[in-house]
């Protein structure tokens, strides 16, 4: 009898994992050598596989059953939107990577990118997988805030005064590098008429904030659990808040992962192709999941 194909890709990413994370902290302990930028990526690639197959194990569906060029379409597109932040860390230089020297340029940008790639495809497969959780339902009905072009002006506004900010005095400002894209790509969706977060609130319906807060969070804490005994690995450096760590990241700095989930979520209904997008959203079995987190 063969296997049913989500429960091989759950137990494929579950091997990655087990047998990259050792090997990753092992030589931390012992040998002291690089050897993360070769396992950095078959270990979140074995993450997203978990949560893909485990969600569909959960709900009947998942990224990769939905669409398999959309699920690798995810990781081609990862790699660019982290960049951005890269970029914008240049002025705000609240994280560093430790072992960098050990590379060239080249060999630096290659094996950044292709860990990048995992970021996208593990905060939407985990807010997907949040999503099928039962406890998500108590969010279906709240508060509700309409959507109008003049709030999306609104948006923009508000999205551009908080970058600007940022950049001129980074080192009072630097949460808005987490939240001010929130508000730019949320005018954006608007303007081209893609789906965007305030869709959700015009209907009072917080799963989805909520499916993504949590994801987020989960996505934070295994990179951050990971990233401690790796090498290379980062290290931050955040005015006002450097103390009550959890591993390398202040505990408050966690509060970034929220708004970081909801900049993924927007950068992705912006820039996946209708192919990638097509059955995506919707949870037919009853009224009450009638709008799940549209992945």
């Amino acid at each position: 009898m063969t296997c049913p194909a989500r429960v091989t890709r759950l137990w494929l990413g579950l091997a990655l994992i087990a047998g990259s994370w050792p090997l990753n902290w092992a030589d931390a302990l012992w040998s002291g050598g690089p050897r993360t930028h070769w396992l950095f990526f078959p270990l979140w690639l074995g993450y997203v596989l978990v949560v893909d197959g485990w969600c569909e194990l959960r709900a009947g569906t998942s990224a990769w059953r939905r669409s398999r060029s959309g699920f690798v379409l995810r990781f081609v597109l990862s790699a660019p939107a982290w960049w951005l932040f890269e970029l914008l860390n240049v002025r705000l230089a609240n994280w560093e990577y430790v072992g960098r020297e050990l590379f060239t340029d080249l060999e630096y940008a290659l094996l950044c990118t292709l860990s990048f790639s995992t970021v996208l495809p593990a905060v939407l497969g985990t807010g997907e997988l949040v999503r099928t959780f039962s406890f998500i339902e108590r969010f279906a009905r709240g508060p509700r805030w309409s959507r109008s072009p003049r709030k999306a002006l609104g948006y923009f506004v508000l999205g551009l005064a908080m970058l600007t900010a940022m950049l001129v005095e980074p080192d009072w400002f630097y949460p808005f590098c987490w939240t001010s894209l929130v508000f730019l790509l949320e005018a954006l969706a608007h303007a081209l008429g893609r789906r965007g977060l305030s869709d959700d609130l015009a209907r009072g319906d917080w799963r989805p904030w909520w499916s993504l807060w949590i994801g987020g969070l989960a996505c934070g804490f295994f990179w951050e659990l990971w990233n401690f005994w790796s090498y290379p690995k980062w290290v931050y450096h955040v005015p006002g808040v450097e103390f009550a760590y959890l591993f390398e990241m202040p505990a408050l700095g966690y509060l970034g992962y929220l708004p970081f989930a909801m900049e993924v979520y927007l950068f992705a209904n912006l820039v996946l192709p209708e192919r990638a997008r097509a059955g995506l959203g919707r949870w037919p079995d009853s009224e009450s999941r009638q709008h799940a987190l549209p992945l």
